[in-house]
């Protein structure tokens, strides 16, 4: 399903040409000149064949398939769906009444004071199944770790992500096809929220940024496994490392949540080394040799492939065991927290959530912040829960 006959070209670069043979003697002897074409004949023949690309030499092998990119742009269409469902249930103007961009109605945003992203409640992303730590260990919602990926923080959150899985995700499917890619992008986004949930505790997180992030390691690992193939490796390689080094220095910022990106980078990188494994450029350029040819995939391939197997079940197997004893990651890395927010002068980097003492006096509600000791008084009669939510997180900002 979604094969294509046509050959497709590589994601990073050009892949290596098989070499050429040295130019030979050209004169001709006239006593033979019946076997001297023969010879010429056969020469050219030969040269052809090596001259072929990898591509060519690759073709009829089921790891150089061309395929038809349709699942990436399921996923994303699965994202704006759920996000539009997000903001129907959401309804700020009859949950929380201070909306932005009202004339969406029941569609419109939360006020950009309480979401900046233009987006829903914090609330309303909990009850559609945010990352909530509690509910995780305590309340035996495991399924959270998944659907968090699902979610989003606004619009802003929603574009950027969307924009850069069409971009990467597609070429990738392309190349290796919907099985290895839907794979790499959803074991990355599990693997994101693991790391999440292990440091950041106490916050919502929401976000397919994992999952992006996973198919960027994968990109990254599979020029290493698939070393032969590729020409320009060196500047593919620093391209690469670049991108995801700017993307992972943004994380740092407040309200980016960094352990995500890393930890669907890092799983991202342990797949991509088991998933997107291809033949090596000798066997490839052997195999229909009539002599005994090499084995499909190298030595190092085989190593790289083995370890990081192993490594990505470890991983696996401890961050679940530690997720379900309540293990808290920063008490174990105490300096942890600077990978996914360093205190500024123009920022602060306090990620609990907002808590507000509140009293209601006939249609009088009084609010104050636990955490800066802000108050402030307003004329409701019978607020909902997500109005006296959205009201405390404006006063603890």
């Amino acid at each position: 399903m979604g094969e294509k006959e046509s050959e497709t070209a590589p994601i990073w670069g050009r892949r290596r040409q098989s070499e050429t043979n040295n130019n030979n003697n050209n004169n001709i002897n006239p006593m033979n000149l019946e076997s001297t074409a023969l010879s010429s004949q056969h020469r050219s023949q030969n040269r052809s064949s090596r001259g072929s690309s990898y591509e060519e030499r690759g073709r009829g092998v089921k790891e150089f398939r061309s395929w038809f990119s349709w699942l990436i742009p399921c996923f994303v269409i699965a994202n704006v769906a759920v996000f539009v469902i997000t903001m129907y249930v959401n309804n700020c103007p009859k949950k929380s009444g201070d909306c932005f961009a009202g004339f969406l109605g029941r569609f419109s945003f939360q006020s950009t004071r309480e979401n900046p992203l233009l987006g829903p409640s914090s609330l309303t992303l909990r009850t559609m199944g945010g990352l909530d730590v509690k509910k995780v260990v305590k309340g035996d919602e495991g399924w959270r770790l998944l659907s968090c990926n699902w979610l989003h923080g606004g619009v802003v959150h929603l574009l950027v992500n969307m924009l850069t899985l069409l971009f990467i995700g597609m070429r990738m499917e392309r190349e290796f096809g919907f099985i290895r890619i839907g794979l790499l992008y959803l074991i990355s986004g599990f693997g994101g929220s693991i790391l999440s949930a292990l440091f950041l505790r106490s916050n919502i997180a929401v976000g397919a940024s994992g999952a992006v992030f996973g198919l960027l390691g994968g990109m990254l690992s599979e020029i290493f496994i698939n070393w032969t193939i590729y020409t320009n490796k060196v500047v593919t390689i620093i391209t690469l490392v670049l991108i995801v080094a700017v993307n992972l220095g943004l994380g740092v910022l407040p309200g980016v949540d960094n352990f995500a990106h890393i930890g669907g980078f890092a799983t991202g990188f342990l797949l991509g080394f088991v998933l997107l494994i291809r033949p090596h450029f000798g066997w490839i350029n052997q195999r229909n040799a009539p002599a005994s040819k090499p084995h499909k995939y190298n030595i190092c391939q085989a190593i790289l492939w083995t370890v990081s197997l192993l490594l990505l079940l470890g991983w696996f197997i401890t961050g679940l065991i530690s997720l379900f004893n309540n293990v808290d990651g920063n008490k174990h890395c105490s300096w942890c927290h600077y990978l996914s927010c360093v205190p500024t002068s123009r920022w602060s980097c306090n990620r609990e959530p907002a808590s507000c003492t509140t009293s209601q006096l006939g249609n009088q509600l009084s609010i104050t912040c636990l955490r800066n000791g802000k108050s402030g008084s307003y004329i409701l009669a019978n607020p909902s829960d997500s109005r006296i939510n959205s009201l405390c997180v404006q006063l603890c900002r």
